[in-house]
């Protein structure tokens, strides 16, 4: 669709009640949120509340990689030139478009792990008097193993978004932070940690895995130099679609060195040395995955149409309704309840959390379970109130019975 991207004042992390979708009142003529159920066929089969871990497939997401595999069966060879290998780039800009990002900045990657690799090896050989990268506990570990693999730098890890603020100082090269901690679904405060950072010369890598989608930003506005994330969650784009921001001033400056063919300003002339593409292009690797940005489009170009001011409305009202429900059942929550802290999912806190969730999934109400945390529930736009109702009835009868006994020793399998 071709209306404007609604834009978010700095700072401001939900959207007001009266909110008006894209330039459009609700009452002419948008769809509603319930007439979108039929686009996830898993809603049919199950209580999907797994949206925080794996959005639910689009429909035409299948339809999507059958026009993959129509291409490579009749056009073989051809397809690289007939719009494969611009997938990147194309897929990108649209993501571009989610996170308030200008053409041309944003790219595809395999996932965040080599995304942050990439932006880390733009500073390669580090400065040993600039060798620190100010952490917090709280970022998911996938990210913390990549710094602490390098021998060359000094990780310091923090408790939260305050602490990190606290931290940085003048031996800092990189400050990857998470948009919301995965864990608890809470919000950092992004801005001052941006302008301490750039105060210093430092650098900062926004995880915008569990936001984009569900919590409107605007990279740009942030002033973020790098923002990576992934279409497993929220923008319900499944696996191996990974995204890499670089501020557009800053991309023609940096030679990253974990790089690859398709960095190269004419890839197809095989040439012997490296010479940079412009743009984000330049912070490819080697071939790509076109089957997987075929299949992305199809999350991509909902959560485009509904808008995620729209979405994080409905969000706000749900999470609210699960701590409630929860409140009721005795339950302990985990998660922000300050609707300007809380990102798209629920923690709830239950005795044996694993086995009370293993029978949870049992009986076809799909979230997650995290050890430390409990049982995560992250409703999207198509769910139903009904939905959230049944779940937290379902975990206390759990619970009260016993059910669950028969799983105790669980782990967390997803």
């Amino acid at each position: 669709m071709g209306f404007g991207r609604a834009r978010m004042p700095k700072g401001v992390r939900f959207a007001p009640a009266a909110l008006v979708f894209q330039g459009l009142d609700y009452a002419q003529g948008v769809r509603a949120l319930s007439d979108y159920r039929d686009e996830f066929p898993i809603l049919s089969e199950t209580t999907y509340l797994a949206n925080h871990t794996l959005g639910a497939m689009p429909r035409k997401a299948a339809d999507r990689l059958a026009e993959f595999a129509r291409m490579w069966a009749e056009r073989g060879i051809r397809s690289w030139a007939e719009g494969w290998w611009e997938t990147p780039m194309r897929v990108g800009d649209q993501i571009g478009r989610i996170i308030g990002a200008p053409p041309g900045s944003t790219v595809m990657q395999q996932n965040v792990a080599i995304a942050e690799a990439i932006a880390l090896s733009c500073f390669k050989p580090v400065d040993p008097a600039r060798n620190r990268v100010v952490y917090e506990r709280g970022n998911f570990p996938s990210v913390r193993y990549l710094y602490q693999a390098q021998s060359d730098l000094d990780v310091v890890v923090c408790e939260d978004d305050g602490e990190i603020v606290e931290r940085i100082d003048e031996r800092t090269l990189l400050v990857p932070i998470s948009h919301v901690i995965f864990k608890q679904a809470e919000i950092q405060d992004v801005a001052p940690i941006v302008r301490r950072a750039h105060e210093v010369g430092a650098h900062v890598i926004l995880d915008c895995y569990q936001s984009a989608g569900i919590v409107p930003l605007d990279v740009t506005e942030l002033g973020v130099d790098f923002a990576v994330g992934g279409s497993v969650k929220w923008l319900c784009g499944g696996p191996a679609n990974g995204w890499l921001y670089v501020r557009p001033d800053l991309s023609e400056r940096l030679r990253p060195t974990y790089t690859g063919w398709q960095a190269h300003a004419r890839p197809f002339g095989f040439e012997e040395e490296m010479e940079y593409t412009t743009g984000a292009a330049r912070f490819l690797t080697g071939t790509p995955n076109p089957a997987a940005h075929y299949a992305g489009t199809a999350g991509y170009d909902l959560i485009e149409e509904v808008g995620v001011s729209r979405i994080r409305e409905n969000s706000l009202r749900q999470t609210q309704l699960l701590i409630d429900l929860a409140d009721a059942a005795g339950f302990e929550v985990r998660s922000p309840r300050d609707p300007v802290r809380r990102g798209g999912s629920v923690t709830i806190a239950v005795p044996e959390a694993a086995a009370v969730y293993a029978q949870l999934e049992a009986r076809g109400i799909l979230g997650d379970f995290r050890p430390g945390a409990g049982i995560r529930l992250g409703p999207h736009f198509f769910n139903t109130d009904d939905e959230m109702r049944f779940a937290v009835v379902q975990i206390a009868e759990i619970v009260e019975t016993g059910a669950y006994a028969r799983h105790v020793g669980a782990a967390a399998l997803h």
